[in-house]
């Protein structure tokens, strides 16, 4: 039976000011939430990486990035398949970030060699993987078990929804950002223009099995100063480097933002640099929500710049919790 919406989203915002807002500290442990960050820690990845946004990697163009320290390239074959290779030209040592791409190889801009998919003696492409959001690499190391596709979690069908991918740079590791997404109850104090009446209706104990490991939360997205759409969402890690926020009731159930955390190499000043790498997949059971498929395209410059803006924030508590776990 389809759910009955609503006909109006919206509801008037009823909620004290900022400093008169119920406080969250005695909530927010410290040891639940290292916890957390612990179990999520200790699950398998199967060595895969967040790349980037599967629409950064465009056909003809060559896409660079530096992941877990190994300098990287991505590109489009001619059938648009993703191929990820080490990002120096075995040659001479030159960068491919900016090679041009023809019939489906890189080009070297030095000297013109031709590196495709089957590789070559010293240079060897790596397992990709393209879930039409977001490109995946895989770095096998010795610490553990490859899989064959990186752990995905929840998702709408992608045919039904709009998807968007925004990236910010912190100096921080990858657990500080996910100590960040697992530390709900900061919302509403730190985000006032984008969340109200926030509360953690339950989190997971530090003992807790599998299935439970989540913390479901009751929230008001605002929508202007006085009105907001309330929902409840669940944060869950499918891997190490993964938090996923999933709206499970109210409006645009099924929605979700998924924060990839990928760690990328030292800075000039010799600190650690993560990506945060966020997904938003947004649905909704509405009607219109077909017509907004259609602009999807304008939409997600909008979509973008409020993930940004949050993250101006949380990349400054990301990058506090390092600078405290590195004294």
């Amino acid at each position: 039976m389809k759910r009955q919406l609503p006909r109006n989203p919206l509801r008037r915002l009823r909620t004290a000011p900022w400093a008169e807002q119920a406080s969250t500290w005695a909530d927010a442990k410290p040891g639940l939430i290292a916890a957390a960050v612990d179990r999520a820690a200790a699950r398998p990845c199967g060595g895969w990486f967040v790349l980037a946004g599967s629409r950064e990697v465009r056909p003809g163009r060559a896409f660079g990035r530096v992941v877990a320290g190994r300098e990287l390239v991505a590109w489009r074959d001619d059938a648009g398949t993703l191929h990820v290779g080490p990002g120096a030209c075995p040659h001479l040592g030159a960068a491919l970030c900016d090679a041009p791409v023809h019939d489906g190889n890189l080009v070297c801009r030095w000297h013109g060699l031709a590196l495709g998919p089957g590789g070559r003696p010293g240079w060897r492409t790596l397992p990709a993987h393209d879930d039409g959001v977001l490109a995946w690499v895989r770095l096998d190391g010795a610490d553990e078990t490859p899989a064959e596709a990186p752990v995905l979690g929840p998702r709408p069908d992608p045919a039904h929804s709009i998807a968007t991918v925004a990236t910010v740079i912190g100096r921080c590791e990858p657990e500080d950002v996910v100590a960040n997404r697992l530390d709900p109850w900061h919302g509403a104090w730190f985000h006032p223009y984008s969340f109200a009446a926030l509360r953690v209706l339950s989190a997971p104990p530090a003992d807790c099995p599998p299935a439970e490991d989540r913390f479901l939360v009751e929230v008001t997205f605002r929508v202007s100063a006085t009105l907001g759409v309330p929902v409840h969402a669940a944060f869950t890690c499918p891997d190490p480097r993964t938090v996923t926020m999933e709206i499970v009731d109210g409006e645009g159930t099924g929605s979700v933002v998924e924060t990839h955390a990928t760690p990328l190499r030292p800075g000039p000043d010799g600190l650690p640099r993560t990506a945060v790498i966020e997904a938003v997949v947004a649905h909704s059971e509405r009607p219109g929500f077909a017509h907004a498929r259609r602009v999807a395209g304008a939409l997600r410059p909008l979509i973008s710049a409020t993930a940004r803006r949050l993250w101006i924030d949380d990349i400054a508590y990301a990058e506090r919790r390092y600078a405290l776990r590195a004294r």
